[in-house]
Protein backbone atom coordinates (compact mmCIF):
# COMPACT_ATOMS: atom_id res chain seq x y z
CA UNK A 1 0.00 0.00 0.00
CA UNK A 2 2.75 2.54 0.87
CA UNK A 3 4.50 1.85 -2.12
CA UNK A 4 1.46 2.35 -4.51
CA UNK A 5 0.74 5.48 -2.60
CA UNK A 6 4.38 6.44 -3.21
CA UNK A 7 3.90 5.88 -7.17
CA UNK A 8 0.85 7.93 -6.85
CA UNK A 9 3.16 10.83 -5.33
CA UNK A 10 6.11 10.80 -7.70
CA UNK A 11 3.84 11.49 -10.39
CA UNK A 12 4.67 15.12 -11.43
CA UNK A 13 7.13 15.70 -9.25
CA UNK A 14 10.12 13.32 -11.08
CA UNK A 15 12.52 14.87 -13.63
CA UNK A 16 10.38 13.84 -16.78
CA UNK A 17 13.42 12.35 -18.71
CA UNK A 18 15.35 9.42 -17.72
CA UNK A 19 18.58 10.03 -16.13
CA UNK A 20 22.27 8.61 -16.43
CA UNK A 21 24.07 9.22 -13.22
CA UNK A 22 27.70 9.12 -13.07
CA UNK A 23 28.58 8.55 -9.61
CA UNK A 24 32.26 9.88 -8.83
CA UNK A 25 33.63 8.12 -5.78
CA UNK A 26 30.63 5.19 -5.84
CA UNK A 27 32.87 2.80 -3.63
CA UNK A 28 33.12 5.51 -0.59
CA UNK A 29 31.31 5.01 2.16
CA UNK A 30 28.95 8.01 1.02
CA UNK A 31 27.66 6.06 -1.90
CA UNK A 32 27.60 2.60 0.04
CA UNK A 33 25.12 4.26 2.80
CA UNK A 34 23.59 7.28 1.25
CA UNK A 35 23.42 7.27 -2.17
CA UNK A 36 23.03 3.82 -3.92
CA UNK A 37 19.97 3.14 -1.39
CA UNK A 38 18.78 6.21 -2.35
CA UNK A 39 19.18 5.51 -5.68
CA UNK A 40 17.34 2.13 -5.86
CA UNK A 41 14.27 4.02 -3.96
CA UNK A 42 14.30 6.54 -5.94
CA UNK A 43 14.09 4.24 -9.15
CA UNK A 44 11.62 1.86 -7.39
CA UNK A 45 8.96 4.12 -6.21
CA UNK A 46 8.71 5.18 -9.61
CA UNK A 47 9.74 9.10 -8.98
CA UNK A 48 12.56 8.70 -11.75
CA UNK A 49 11.06 7.02 -15.37
CA UNK A 50 14.10 5.24 -15.73
CA UNK A 51 17.72 5.27 -14.60
CA UNK A 52 21.35 4.15 -15.02
CA UNK A 53 23.83 4.30 -12.91
CA UNK A 54 27.71 4.08 -13.46
CA UNK A 55 30.16 4.30 -11.27
CA UNK A 56 33.53 5.42 -11.20
CA UNK A 57 36.26 5.43 -8.68
CA UNK A 58 40.06 4.18 -7.90
CA UNK A 59 38.97 0.68 -7.12
CA UNK A 60 39.70 -1.74 -10.29
CA UNK A 61 36.28 -3.48 -9.89
CA UNK A 62 34.25 -4.92 -12.59
CA UNK A 63 30.65 -4.24 -12.87
CA UNK A 64 29.74 -7.79 -11.06
CA UNK A 65 32.15 -6.49 -8.63
CA UNK A 66 30.16 -2.98 -8.27
CA UNK A 67 26.82 -5.03 -8.04
CA UNK A 68 28.13 -6.84 -5.09
CA UNK A 69 29.04 -4.13 -3.32
CA UNK A 70 25.78 -2.11 -4.04
CA UNK A 71 23.57 -5.29 -3.05
CA UNK A 72 25.95 -5.29 0.25
CA UNK A 73 25.05 -1.29 0.76
CA UNK A 74 21.45 -1.80 0.12
CA UNK A 75 21.06 -4.79 2.52
CA UNK A 76 23.38 -2.92 5.55
CA UNK A 77 22.18 0.41 5.11
CA UNK A 78 19.07 0.76 3.00
CA UNK A 79 15.44 1.03 5.82
CA UNK A 80 13.62 -0.16 2.64
CA UNK A 81 14.33 -4.06 1.85
CA UNK A 82 14.76 -4.98 -2.06
CA UNK A 83 12.35 -8.00 -3.67
CA UNK A 84 14.43 -10.11 -5.41
CA UNK A 85 12.74 -9.09 -7.94
CA UNK A 86 13.48 -4.93 -7.58
CA UNK A 87 16.86 -5.85 -6.65
CA UNK A 88 17.45 -7.67 -10.31
CA UNK A 89 16.35 -4.85 -12.21
CA UNK A 90 18.23 -2.04 -10.09
CA UNK A 91 21.72 -4.16 -10.57
CA UNK A 92 20.67 -4.20 -14.80
CA UNK A 93 20.90 -0.35 -14.37
CA UNK A 94 24.18 -0.82 -12.91
CA UNK A 95 27.50 -0.18 -14.57
CA UNK A 96 31.26 1.05 -13.64
CA UNK A 97 34.15 2.28 -15.17
CA UNK A 98 37.53 1.96 -12.80
CA UNK A 99 39.23 5.55 -13.19
CA UNK A 100 42.31 4.65 -14.82
CA UNK A 101 40.06 3.30 -17.85
CA UNK A 102 40.14 7.29 -18.61
CA UNK A 103 37.84 9.64 -20.22
CA UNK A 104 37.12 7.31 -23.54
CA UNK A 105 36.05 4.89 -21.79
CA UNK A 106 33.19 6.93 -19.44
CA UNK A 107 32.37 8.65 -22.52
CA UNK A 108 31.39 5.05 -23.94
CA UNK A 109 30.02 4.00 -20.86
CA UNK A 110 27.94 7.14 -21.12
CA UNK A 111 26.62 6.30 -24.69
CA UNK A 112 25.70 2.91 -24.20
CA UNK A 113 23.60 4.26 -21.16
CA UNK A 114 21.48 6.76 -23.10
CA UNK A 115 21.59 4.49 -26.05
CA UNK A 116 19.34 1.75 -23.97
CA UNK A 117 16.59 4.85 -23.13
CA UNK A 118 14.35 5.06 -27.00
CA UNK A 119 13.90 8.60 -26.34
CA UNK A 120 15.19 11.68 -24.68
CA UNK A 121 17.50 11.76 -21.27
CA UNK A 122 19.33 13.73 -19.39
CA UNK A 123 23.23 13.42 -17.85
CA UNK A 124 23.93 13.90 -13.49
CA UNK A 125 27.35 13.85 -12.13
CA UNK A 126 27.67 13.56 -8.13
CA UNK A 127 31.27 13.98 -6.76
CA UNK A 128 31.24 11.73 -3.84
CA UNK A 129 35.29 12.69 -3.50
CA UNK A 130 37.81 14.42 -1.18
CA UNK A 131 37.88 17.71 -1.67
CA UNK A 132 41.70 18.01 -3.35
CA UNK A 133 39.81 15.09 -5.64
CA UNK A 134 36.88 17.40 -7.34
CA UNK A 135 38.40 19.97 -9.65
CA UNK A 136 40.53 16.70 -11.42
CA UNK A 137 37.21 15.46 -11.45
CA UNK A 138 35.42 17.48 -13.14
CA UNK A 139 38.43 18.17 -15.75
CA UNK A 140 37.87 14.54 -16.72
CA UNK A 141 33.98 14.91 -17.14
CA UNK A 142 35.11 18.25 -19.60
CA UNK A 143 37.74 15.48 -21.04
CA UNK A 144 35.05 12.92 -21.92
CA UNK A 145 32.66 14.94 -23.24
CA UNK A 146 30.36 14.17 -21.08
CA UNK A 147 30.11 17.56 -18.81
CA UNK A 148 27.88 19.70 -21.61
CA UNK A 149 24.21 19.97 -20.82
CA UNK A 150 24.69 17.94 -17.72
CA UNK A 151 24.26 18.32 -14.52
CA UNK A 152 26.80 18.26 -11.35
CA UNK A 153 25.91 17.92 -7.51
CA UNK A 154 28.89 19.07 -5.54
CA UNK A 155 29.70 17.47 -1.73
CA UNK A 156 31.29 19.96 0.50
CA UNK A 157 33.31 21.66 1.49
CA UNK A 158 33.29 24.49 -0.94
CA UNK A 159 36.24 26.14 -0.62
CA UNK A 160 37.63 26.65 3.14
CA UNK A 161 38.38 30.52 2.77
CA UNK A 162 37.50 33.24 0.76
CA UNK A 163 40.29 32.86 -2.00
CA UNK A 164 39.65 29.46 -2.21
CA UNK A 165 35.90 29.44 -2.51
CA UNK A 166 36.56 32.11 -5.53
CA UNK A 167 39.01 29.96 -7.05
CA UNK A 168 36.72 26.82 -7.05
CA UNK A 169 33.91 28.59 -8.13
CA UNK A 170 36.04 29.77 -11.40
CA UNK A 171 37.09 26.65 -12.30
CA UNK A 172 33.60 25.27 -11.80
CA UNK A 173 32.36 27.27 -14.26
CA UNK A 174 34.82 26.75 -17.13
CA UNK A 175 32.96 24.02 -17.17
CA UNK A 176 29.56 24.19 -15.89
CA UNK A 177 27.19 26.83 -15.74
CA UNK A 178 26.33 28.34 -12.13
CA UNK A 179 22.40 27.22 -12.93
CA UNK A 180 23.68 23.23 -13.66
CA UNK A 181 25.69 23.27 -9.97
CA UNK A 182 23.88 21.81 -6.78
CA UNK A 183 26.22 22.00 -4.02
CA UNK A 184 24.28 20.29 -1.83
CA UNK A 185 23.11 20.59 2.03
CA UNK A 186 21.56 17.58 3.33
CA UNK A 187 20.49 19.09 6.19
CA UNK A 188 17.89 21.39 4.28
CA UNK A 189 17.50 18.21 2.50
CA UNK A 190 15.64 16.87 5.46
CA UNK A 191 11.76 17.11 5.86
CA UNK A 192 11.74 19.56 8.89
CA UNK A 193 14.12 21.86 7.42
CA UNK A 194 11.13 22.86 4.80
CA UNK A 195 8.65 22.53 7.52
CA UNK A 196 10.11 26.06 8.59
CA UNK A 197 9.03 27.56 5.17
CA UNK A 198 5.28 26.20 5.39
CA UNK A 199 5.33 26.99 8.96
CA UNK A 200 6.72 30.58 8.76
CA UNK A 201 4.56 31.38 5.16
CA UNK A 202 1.45 29.06 5.43
CA UNK A 203 0.19 30.73 8.93
CA UNK A 204 -0.79 34.00 9.69
CA UNK A 205 -0.14 33.10 13.44
CA UNK A 206 3.29 33.14 12.86
CA UNK A 207 4.99 35.35 10.32
CA UNK A 208 3.43 38.86 11.74
CA UNK A 209 5.55 37.83 15.10
CA UNK A 210 8.59 36.46 13.08
CA UNK A 211 10.87 39.73 13.90
CA UNK A 212 12.80 41.97 16.19
CA UNK A 213 9.77 43.16 17.85
CA UNK A 214 8.91 39.76 19.36
CA UNK A 215 11.83 37.37 18.93
CA UNK A 216 14.67 37.83 21.42
CA UNK A 217 17.22 35.55 20.42
CA UNK A 218 17.50 32.24 18.19
CA UNK A 219 19.70 29.15 18.58
CA UNK A 220 20.83 27.00 16.31
CA UNK A 221 22.43 23.70 17.77
CA UNK A 222 23.97 21.04 16.57
CA UNK A 223 25.91 18.53 18.99
CA UNK A 224 27.35 15.62 18.18
CA UNK A 225 28.25 12.61 20.20
CA UNK A 226 30.69 10.63 17.25
CA UNK A 227 33.85 11.50 16.55
CA UNK A 228 35.95 11.66 13.47
CA UNK A 229 35.49 7.78 11.88
CA UNK A 230 38.91 7.85 10.70
CA UNK A 231 38.26 11.38 9.14
CA UNK A 232 40.92 12.90 11.20
CA UNK A 233 43.43 14.14 8.36
CA UNK A 234 40.54 16.13 6.64
CA UNK A 235 39.56 17.71 9.90
CA UNK A 236 42.67 18.38 11.11
CA UNK A 237 42.77 20.50 8.02
CA UNK A 238 39.34 21.84 7.97
CA UNK A 239 37.55 22.02 11.65
CA UNK A 240 34.17 22.76 13.30
CA UNK A 241 33.58 25.66 11.60
CA UNK A 242 34.55 25.22 8.25
CA UNK A 243 33.13 21.54 8.31
CA UNK A 244 30.04 22.55 9.83
CA UNK A 245 29.10 26.24 10.48
CA UNK A 246 29.53 27.53 6.91
CA UNK A 247 28.12 24.65 4.64
CA UNK A 248 24.93 23.76 7.67
CA UNK A 249 24.52 26.08 10.21
CA UNK A 250 24.49 28.94 8.36
CA UNK A 251 22.12 27.52 5.65
CA UNK A 252 19.40 27.34 8.33
CA UNK A 253 19.95 30.60 9.29
CA UNK A 254 19.40 31.51 5.95
CA UNK A 255 15.99 29.49 5.56
CA UNK A 256 14.57 30.61 8.92
CA UNK A 257 15.38 34.51 8.86
CA UNK A 258 14.80 35.04 5.39
CA UNK A 259 12.01 37.52 3.58
CA UNK A 260 9.21 35.77 2.30
CA UNK A 261 9.98 35.19 -1.38
CA UNK A 262 7.71 36.35 -4.17
CA UNK A 263 6.90 32.50 -4.97
CA UNK A 264 7.83 29.56 -3.59
CA UNK A 265 10.21 29.11 -6.90
CA UNK A 266 13.76 28.53 -6.63
CA UNK A 267 15.35 31.33 -7.55
CA UNK A 268 13.42 33.82 -5.39
CA UNK A 269 14.35 31.47 -2.42
CA UNK A 270 17.75 31.28 -2.80
CA UNK A 271 18.08 35.38 -3.53
CA UNK A 272 15.95 35.74 0.04
CA UNK A 273 18.74 33.39 1.42
CA UNK A 274 21.18 35.70 -0.12
CA UNK A 275 19.93 38.50 1.48
CA UNK A 276 20.56 37.64 4.95
CA UNK A 277 23.88 36.23 3.99
CA UNK A 278 24.67 40.08 2.64
CA UNK A 279 22.82 41.31 5.70
CA UNK A 280 25.26 39.54 8.04
CA UNK A 281 27.59 41.35 10.01
CA UNK A 282 31.50 40.00 9.65
CA UNK A 283 31.88 37.37 12.45
CA UNK A 284 33.70 38.61 15.52
CA UNK A 285 36.43 36.80 16.89
CA UNK A 286 34.96 38.31 20.51
CA UNK A 287 31.81 36.69 19.91
CA UNK A 288 33.43 33.07 19.54
CA UNK A 289 34.46 29.96 21.44
CA UNK A 290 36.10 27.25 20.05
CA UNK A 291 36.70 23.97 22.29
CA UNK A 292 39.05 21.11 21.47
CA UNK A 293 38.02 17.76 23.02
CA UNK A 294 40.68 16.21 25.25
CA UNK A 295 42.45 13.33 23.26
CA UNK A 296 42.18 14.85 19.95
CA UNK A 297 45.56 15.53 19.51
CA UNK A 298 46.94 11.97 20.07
CA UNK A 299 44.44 10.64 17.05
CA UNK A 300 46.09 9.06 14.24
CA UNK A 301 46.98 12.42 11.59
CA UNK A 302 46.53 15.02 14.28
CA UNK A 303 49.54 17.09 14.54
CA UNK A 304 50.54 16.90 18.44
CA UNK A 305 50.58 20.32 19.12
CA UNK A 306 47.04 21.05 16.87
CA UNK A 307 45.10 24.20 16.92
CA UNK A 308 42.13 22.30 15.15
CA UNK A 309 39.04 23.14 16.75
CA UNK A 310 36.18 20.38 17.13
CA UNK A 311 33.99 22.21 18.95
CA UNK A 312 32.54 25.98 18.36
CA UNK A 313 30.13 28.37 19.35
CA UNK A 314 29.22 31.61 18.30
CA UNK A 315 27.18 34.85 18.16
CA UNK A 316 26.59 36.59 15.16
CA UNK A 317 23.86 39.32 13.60
CA UNK A 318 22.09 39.94 11.00
CA UNK A 319 21.59 44.20 10.42
CA UNK A 320 18.24 44.35 8.15
CA UNK A 321 15.18 45.66 9.22
CA UNK A 322 13.87 42.53 10.97
CA UNK A 323 16.22 41.09 12.93
CA UNK A 324 18.51 44.12 14.01
CA UNK A 325 19.37 43.71 17.79
CA UNK A 326 18.55 39.78 17.40
CA UNK A 327 21.55 37.70 18.29
CA UNK A 328 21.61 33.99 16.70
CA UNK A 329 23.66 31.68 18.80
CA UNK A 330 24.99 28.93 16.93
CA UNK A 331 26.63 25.73 18.36
CA UNK A 332 28.54 22.68 17.19
CA UNK A 333 31.00 20.39 17.78
CA UNK A 334 32.21 16.27 18.44
CA UNK A 335 32.22 14.33 21.00
CA UNK A 336 29.10 15.90 23.15
CA UNK A 337 27.06 15.04 25.24
CA UNK A 338 23.82 14.18 22.96
CA UNK A 339 23.35 13.85 19.09
CA UNK A 340 20.83 16.67 18.39
CA UNK A 341 19.80 19.25 15.63
CA UNK A 342 17.48 22.08 16.80
CA UNK A 343 16.17 25.67 16.02
CA UNK A 344 15.06 27.20 19.42
CA UNK A 345 13.50 30.87 19.08
CA UNK A 346 12.94 32.31 22.16
CA UNK A 347 10.12 34.56 22.36
CA UNK A 348 10.59 38.42 24.17
CA UNK A 349 8.81 38.11 27.73
CA UNK A 350 5.79 40.82 28.23
CA UNK A 351 6.74 44.20 28.94
CA UNK A 352 5.39 44.01 32.49
CA UNK A 353 3.85 40.96 35.07
CA UNK A 354 1.16 41.57 37.18
CA UNK A 355 1.82 37.88 38.90
CA UNK A 356 2.75 38.00 42.30
CA UNK A 357 6.50 37.29 43.22
CA UNK A 358 6.56 33.40 43.62
CA UNK A 359 4.01 32.74 41.03
CA UNK A 360 6.51 30.87 38.84
CA UNK A 361 6.31 33.51 35.63
CA UNK A 362 9.52 33.51 34.04
CA UNK A 363 11.15 31.30 36.04
CA UNK A 364 11.59 28.93 33.51
CA UNK A 365 12.65 31.16 30.83
CA UNK A 366 10.98 32.53 27.87
CA UNK A 367 8.52 30.94 25.58
CA UNK A 368 10.19 28.68 23.06
CA UNK A 369 8.96 27.43 19.64
CA UNK A 370 11.60 24.78 18.90
CA UNK A 371 12.19 22.91 15.76
CA UNK A 372 13.68 19.40 15.95
CA UNK A 373 15.79 19.25 12.28
CA UNK A 374 16.17 15.46 13.36
CA UNK A 375 14.34 12.61 10.88
CA UNK A 376 11.39 12.53 12.68
CA UNK A 377 10.59 15.86 12.25
CA UNK A 378 9.32 17.46 15.63
CA UNK A 379 8.01 21.22 16.67
CA UNK A 380 6.64 22.31 20.45
CA UNK A 381 5.44 25.69 21.38
CA UNK A 382 6.07 26.17 24.96
CA UNK A 383 4.19 28.96 26.86
CA UNK A 384 3.32 29.43 30.75
CA UNK A 385 -0.16 28.20 31.83
CA UNK A 386 -1.63 28.04 35.16
CA UNK A 387 -1.51 25.31 37.33
CA UNK A 388 -4.52 23.74 38.93
CA UNK A 389 -5.51 24.26 42.09
CA UNK A 390 -6.34 27.41 44.19
CA UNK A 391 -4.31 30.49 44.01
CA UNK A 392 -1.71 31.33 40.95
CA UNK A 393 1.06 29.30 40.45
CA UNK A 394 1.88 29.23 36.95
CA UNK A 395 3.88 26.28 35.20
CA UNK A 396 5.57 25.79 31.31
CA UNK A 397 3.27 23.89 29.34
CA UNK A 398 3.52 23.07 25.43
CA UNK A 399 2.36 22.00 22.39
CA UNK A 400 3.59 19.66 20.75
CA UNK A 401 3.73 17.76 16.71
CA UNK A 402 5.93 15.13 15.28
CA UNK A 403 5.67 13.76 11.61
CA UNK A 404 4.42 10.39 13.11
CA UNK A 405 1.04 12.46 14.01
CA UNK A 406 0.21 12.70 10.39
CA UNK A 407 0.54 9.20 9.70
CA UNK A 408 2.55 9.53 6.78
CA UNK A 409 5.63 8.90 8.18
CA UNK A 410 6.71 6.30 5.53
CA UNK A 411 6.28 9.12 2.62
CA UNK A 412 8.83 11.17 3.99
CA UNK A 413 12.01 11.03 1.32
CA UNK A 414 15.37 10.89 2.87
CA UNK A 415 17.19 13.96 2.43
CA UNK A 416 19.64 13.04 0.21
CA UNK A 417 16.71 11.03 -2.10
CA UNK A 418 14.82 14.58 -1.85
CA UNK A 419 18.38 16.40 -3.12
CA UNK A 420 19.16 14.19 -6.00
CA UNK A 421 15.79 14.54 -7.38
CA UNK A 422 15.61 18.23 -6.99
CA UNK A 423 19.07 18.26 -8.76
CA UNK A 424 17.61 15.92 -11.63
CA UNK A 425 14.62 18.13 -11.72
CA UNK A 426 16.54 21.13 -12.01
CA UNK A 427 15.40 22.66 -8.60
CA UNK A 428 17.80 24.55 -6.69
CA UNK A 429 15.51 25.86 -3.67
CA UNK A 430 17.33 23.85 -1.51
CA UNK A 431 20.64 24.14 -2.69
CA UNK A 432 23.36 27.13 -2.17
CA UNK A 433 24.64 29.36 -4.89
CA UNK A 434 28.12 30.89 -5.32
CA UNK A 435 27.49 34.10 -4.24
CA UNK A 436 26.04 33.22 -1.12
CA UNK A 437 28.88 30.54 -0.20
CA UNK A 438 31.42 33.33 -1.46
CA UNK A 439 29.54 35.95 0.49
CA UNK A 440 29.87 33.69 3.80
CA UNK A 441 33.27 33.00 3.56
CA UNK A 442 33.52 36.75 3.62
CA UNK A 443 31.77 37.46 6.77
CA UNK A 444 34.23 34.80 8.42
CA UNK A 445 37.41 36.60 7.49
CA UNK A 446 37.61 38.29 10.35
CA UNK A 447 37.55 35.11 12.67
CA UNK A 448 39.50 33.45 10.49
CA UNK A 449 42.69 36.04 10.20
CA UNK A 450 42.17 36.19 13.92
CA UNK A 451 40.78 32.91 15.67
CA UNK A 452 40.78 32.55 19.60
CA UNK A 453 42.51 29.72 21.30
CA UNK A 454 40.81 26.50 21.09
CA UNK A 455 39.81 25.69 24.92
CA UNK A 456 39.80 21.89 25.94
CA UNK A 457 36.28 20.27 27.23
CA UNK A 458 36.17 16.46 27.84
CA UNK A 459 34.63 13.89 25.88
CA UNK A 460 30.44 13.49 26.70
CA UNK A 461 30.66 17.35 28.02
CA UNK A 462 28.65 20.41 25.90
CA UNK A 463 32.08 22.05 25.59
CA UNK A 464 34.42 24.86 27.13
CA UNK A 465 32.38 26.49 29.91
CA UNK A 466 33.12 29.96 28.12
CA UNK A 467 30.19 29.07 26.26
CA UNK A 468 27.96 30.11 29.44
CA UNK A 469 29.42 33.98 28.77
CA UNK A 470 29.14 33.52 25.35
CA UNK A 471 24.99 33.33 25.41
CA UNK A 472 24.74 35.22 28.87
CA UNK A 473 22.40 36.81 30.07
CA UNK A 474 20.30 33.66 28.30
CA UNK A 475 21.08 30.05 28.50
CA UNK A 476 21.87 27.40 26.34
CA UNK A 477 18.46 25.24 25.59
CA UNK A 478 20.12 22.14 25.09
CA UNK A 479 20.14 20.23 27.46
CA UNK A 480 16.03 20.14 27.46
CA UNK A 481 14.56 20.25 30.92
CA UNK A 482 11.89 18.07 29.50
CA UNK A 483 11.70 14.92 27.41
CA UNK A 484 9.80 15.10 23.73
CA UNK A 485 5.92 13.92 24.71
CA UNK A 486 6.28 9.80 24.11
CA UNK A 487 9.87 9.65 23.47
CA UNK A 488 12.78 8.19 25.34
CA UNK A 489 15.18 10.78 24.41
CA UNK A 490 15.76 14.30 25.44
CA UNK A 491 13.22 16.63 23.65
CA UNK A 492 11.88 20.44 24.03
Amino acid sequence: MQDMRLKKSARGVGPGYPQVVVLVGATGDLARRKLLPGLFHLSRSGFIPGCRIIGVSLDQHDVEAFRTLARGALDQFSARKATEAEWAAFAESLDYVPLGAGAAALRAAVDQARASFSGESRVIHYLSVPPEAALPAVRLLAEAGIADGARIIMEKPFGTDLASAVTLNEKLHEVFSEDRIFRIDHFLGKEPAQNILAFRFANGLFEPIWNRNFIDHVQIDVPETLGLNQRSRFYEATGAYRDMVVTHLFQILGFMAMEPPTSLEPAPISEEKNKVFRSMLPIDPANVVRGQYVGYRSEEGVDPESETETFIALKCWIDNWRWAGVPFFLRTGKRLAEGQRIISIAFREPPKSMFPAGSGVGAQGPDHLTFDLADASKMSLSFYGKRPGPGMRLDKLSLQFAMNDTGLIGDVLEAYERLILDAMRGDHTLFTTADGIERLWEVSVPLLESPPPVRLYQPGSWGPKSIHQLVAPHAWRLPFERAWRGAKTPGS
